[in-house]
């Protein structure tokens, strides 16, 4: 499966897609998670679908953009709708605008470890993160750091975009939807 991780990178690049992989990549395990940002629910399409998910070290994580406009973006526990440190973790840019259906791009990256990795949407328009668009990858099961907790923390919050240049992606690559 590593193959096939060195070659999807080398068409999203052959193709003029953003293929920046993980430096310090893994081994492929050949599995993908495919995450929804934005539903039709009653919520108003603000969360991602599944919102928890389990994955292993080399596990691709897959994030499939609906209508409107959200991103992905790495946070801590500590501080929801905040960026890790200028430089550090996820972010996927805004680059998946769509009026409807999925976006015609997805945004990937590998899973690194097994720590728990909170995102959240980063769109200020509707205040995203406070409103629940938020999610975690690993969570720990077994302590009080939840996803629920997560978005009552976020509530109060004020959402900070990750870099002056929103369409710039990182820690992951933008590549081609191929729909199931």
């Amino acid at each position: 499966m590593v193959a096939f991780t060195s070659i999807a990178l080398a068409a999203t690049t052959l193709l003029g897609f953003t293929a920046a992989a993980p430096a310090n990549q893994v081994r492929s395990t050949g599995v993908i998670h495919r995450i929804f940002a934005g539903s039709t629910t009653a919520n108003g399409g603000l969360h991602f679908e599944p919102e928890n998910v389990v994955a292993q070290i080399g596990d691709l994580v897959e994030f499939h953009f609906l209508p409107k406009n959200h991103t992905v973006v790495q946070s801590s526990f500590d501080k929801p709708c905040e960026p890790l440190a200028s430089g550090a973790g996820v972010f996927s840019g805004f680059n998946f605008a769509t009026a409807q259906g999925e976006s015609k791009n997805v945004f990937t990256f590998q899973v690194q470890n097994k720590e728990p990795f909170w995102y959240y949407c980063s769109q200020i328009i509707g205040n995203h993160c406070q409103m629940g668009m938020s999610g975690v990858i690993n969570q720990n099961f077994d302590g009080d750091k939840t996803l629920a907790k997560y978005k009552v923390n976020s509530k109060n919050t004020k959402t900070v975009q990750p870099s002056a240049d929103i369409l710039k992606s990182q820690g992951g690559w933008i590549q081609p939807n191929m729909p199931l």
